[in-house]
């Protein structure tokens, strides 16, 4: 093993339902760097929101929750770029549109990448590996939604927007109707929660099919009334 090599789980040992929720994650150099985020983002709304949403995935309890359950990791990734991610390009917005396929096409090949078996316990049983699927993660997905946000036709920003919708659903149905359970990272603990491994990967699947649509929607309707108010003032 090489010497960059940090074995074991970032959040720590994974809880049972009974000490869940004292599981905070109080790791100062975590702690730092939101609080430097905050400080940088302190006159963006959506900046605030965002590192509030990032507290929530990696302070709360839900950081030791997701290595217990693949279903809570699953709502740590859509927290990531489907929430934190777009808020962040709001409040980092590009000064100019330089088209969504590059940006899309990276953001859903890591998504897929790092939820293949090899890589995802890879990622679970090692620290640095972590972090490069985090920072990977939440860093393309930023770059996508920059990239749709700054598009100047909202025709075109909801059409990637659905597109980022489609990939994230179509790996959500394929993790709910996998024969088996895929993660050897998951095959114990969630049996201490009452699930069996695959039950646990089926709701995972299943939140990331079903409720991780919800902020892709939510980006379609805004993307959509900034259309119908541009066609007004054109209109006028």
């Amino acid at each position: 093993m090489s010497e960059w090599i940090l074995p074991g789980s970032y959040c720590g040992a994974a809880p049972l339902p009974e000490n869940a929720l004292q599981s905070w994650n109080f790791d100062p150099l975590l702690l730092g760097a939101l609080f430097v985020m905050a400080i940088a983002l302190r006159h963006s709304r959506a900046g605030l929101a965002a590192t509030a949403v990032l507290a929530l995935a990696f302070v709360s309890p839900l950081c030791a929750m997701a290595v217990a359950l693949f279903s809570a990791r699953v709502v740590h990734h859509v927290l990531l770029v489907a929430v934190a991610a777009p808020l962040l390009a709001a409040a980092w917005p590009s000064r100019r549109s330089s088209g969504a396929a590059l940006p899309f096409l990276i953001s859903t090949a890591l998504l897929w990448a790092w939820h293949l078996p090899a890589a995802y316990d890879l990622a679970l049983r090692d620290i640095a590996v972590y972090w490069i699927m985090q920072l990977s993660l939440l860093g393309s997905a930023v770059w996508f939604w920059r990239a749709v946000l700054a598009e100047r036709s909202a025709i075109e920003a909801m059409l990637w927007t659905l597109a980022g919708l489609m990939q994230m659903g179509l790996l959500g149905a394929i993790l709910t109707f996998a024969p088996a359970q895929l993660y050897a990272a998951h095959a114990l603990a969630p049996l201490g929660w009452g699930l069996s491994p695959l039950a646990d990967q089926q709701l995972g699947g299943l939140i990331m099919w079903v409720p991780a649509m919800l902020p892709y929607l939510a980006v379609i309707a805004l993307s959509a009334r900034r259309g119908w108010r541009m066609a007004e003032r054109a209109a006028a």
